[in-house]
């Protein structure tokens, strides 16, 4: 017999782990559907924010980017 745990014993630190990201993205996932559903003119407001801001940070990174081609200057 060997020592080794099965993937049947799904107990310990690495399930506890498991099983809270999927209660977390459950929460989440229920959030996200109530404000799309009691009003989407705020959800529509939220996205546009998302994307405001994953824009932003990708201009920055390109002027960084352009930055340290210029040698830092």
């Amino acid at each position: 017999m060997s020592d080794r745990k099965t993937w049947v014993e799904g107990t310990g630190e690495a399930a506890v782990a498991v099983n809270s990201k999927k209660i977390a993205v459950y929460v989440v996932v229920v959030f996200v559907l109530y404000v799309i559903i009691t009003d989407p003119a705020k959800a529509a407001d939220y996205v546009q924010i998302g994307f405001q801001g994953i824009s932003d940070a990708a201009g920055a990174v390109g002027d960084f980017m352009t930055w340290a081609a210029n040698g830092g200057e």
